[in-house]
C-alpha cells in the first residue's frame, strides 16, 4: 500500500528516500516522484513505477544551489541564473563533475545532468533532512498527465510507490523551464515556470531547438507525445460539439458535451495552474460520458502561455 503523509510526515517521508523508497513530493510546480539520486536501483524504480523509458533523463532536485554545483560544472550564466531564479521552476542542464556520484540512470548515460532547487518549503525542508539529492520526474504514469494534487499522485500510482507526501495543491502547475547550457549556446529544451524573456533580460538570447523529437533526449519532457490524456486531444478549436469535452479559456464555446475552464478571466497564469487538472478531469468525464475526445481553445502565447501550449501540443501528438 502506498502511505499518504502529512507534513508531520517528513521524517517518515525522508527516511523513505534514504532507505531507496519512491516518494511522491510536492514542489511549486507539480508532484515529484522521488528516489535517491544516487542509488541506481531507487531511480529504476521510478522508470518502472513510471513505465518511463529509459533514454529520458531525470531531473535531480536539491536544497540548494551548493549542494546543486557540487555535482555540476557551473559557468557564469548557470550561476547568474540560480542567483535570480533558485528557489524555484527552472532547471538547468550542465556538464557531470568527474567526481560527481549521481548515478549514471539518472541523466539517462549523459555527459549532462539536469538540476533545480525547487521553490516550495516542503520539498526543501524534504530534501534537506533525507541529505540526497532525489530524482523526480512528474509523478504519473509516463506520458499521462502532471499530477497537482496528492489525489492525482495516487490515481495513477497508488500500490506502485511507497508514499506521497501531501503538501496541498500546486501553485504554478506546469514544469520548470529547462535551459541547456552545455554548450556555447543557451538552448531552451523545454518552456515552464520561468519564462524565457526573463531569462533573457538576465544572461541574453536563448535559443529554441528546431521542431521534431531530438535524437538524444539531453532533458525531461521533451518526448513529443506526453502529458496526454486517453483521449484525443484537438488544438485551436474554434467550435465544440455535444460529442467533445471542452478545455476553455476565457468565455466558453457552447455545445459541449462537458467543460472545463482553464481561466474564465482569460488569465495564463490562473491557466497554467488549472490545466493538468482540467485535462484529467476532461479525461475521466468524457470517457464516462462517451465522449470522442477534447477540444482545446487557443491560449495565447504571452508568458506561460507558451508553456500551455507546449503541454497541449504534446497531449494533441499522435502516438
Amino acid at each position: 500500500m502506498t502511505e499518504r503523509l502529512s507534513p508531520r510526515d517528513i521524517a517518515r517521508a525522508a527516511a523513505l528516500l534514504r532507505e531507496g523508497g519512491l516518494v511522491a513530493f510536492p514542489t511549486e510546480t507539480v508532484y515529484g516522484l522521488g528516489a535517491n539520486a544516487r542509488d541506481g536501483r531507487a531511480v529504476a524504480g521510478i522508470y518502472a513505477a513510471k513505465g518511463r523509458p529509459s533514454f529520458n533523463p531525470l531531473i535531480s532536485h536539491f536544497p540548494d544551489a551548493a549542494a546543486a554545483f557540487a555535482e555540476v560544472v557551473p559557468d557564469a550564466r548557470a550561476e547568474a541564473l540560480a542567483a535570480r531564479f533558485w528557489p524555484g521552476p527552472l532547471t538547468l542542464v550542465l556538464p557531470r563533475r568527474a567526481e560527481g556520484r549521481i548515478d549514471q540512470l539518472t541523466g539517462a548515460g549523459l555527459d549532462t545532468l539536469a538540476v533545480r532547487v525547487p521553490g516550495h518549503k516542503l520539498a526543501l525542508d524534504l530534501l534537506r533532512q533525507a541529505g540526497v539529492p532525489v530524482a523526480a520526474p512528474s509523478a504519473n504514469r509516463s506520458g499521462g498527465v502532471s499530477p497537482t494534487t496528492a489525489d492525482h499522485v495516487l490515481d495513477g500510482l497508488s500500490g506502485r510507490i511507497a508514499a506521497v507526501l501531501d503538501g496541498g495543491p500546486c501553485a504554478v502547475g506546469v514544469e520548470s523551464t529547462v535551459l541547456d547550457l552545455g554548450g556555447p549556446r543557451p538552448l531552451l529544451l523545454r518552456p515552464g515556470g520561468v519564462t524565457p524573456e526573463a531569462i533573457e533580460a538576465l544572461i541574453g538570447p536563448v535559443c529554441r531547438p528546431a521542431g521534431g523529437e531530438p535524437e538524444t533526449l539531453r532533458s525531461p519532457g521533451m518526448m513529443l507525445s506526453h502529458y496526454a490524456p486517453s483521449l484525443p486531444v484537438r488544438l485551436d478549436a474554434r467550435s465544440v460539439g455535444p460529442d467533445e469535452a471542452l478545455l476553455a479559456f476565457g468565455p466558453p464555446l457552447p455545445g459541449a458535451g462537458a467543460s472545463w475552464n482553464l481561466s474564465e478571466a482569460g488569465q495564463v497564469a490562473e491557466a497554467a495552474a488549472r490545466l493538468f487538472a482540467g485535462l484529467r478531469w476532461l479525461d475521466a468525464e468524457g470517457r464516462r460520458l462517451g465522449l470522442r475526445g477534447i477540444a482545446a481553445m487557443p491560449v495565447p502565447m504571452d508568458g506561460l502561455g507558451e508553456a500551455i501550449n507546449d503541454r497541449l501540443a504534446r497531449a494533441a501528438a499522435p502516438r
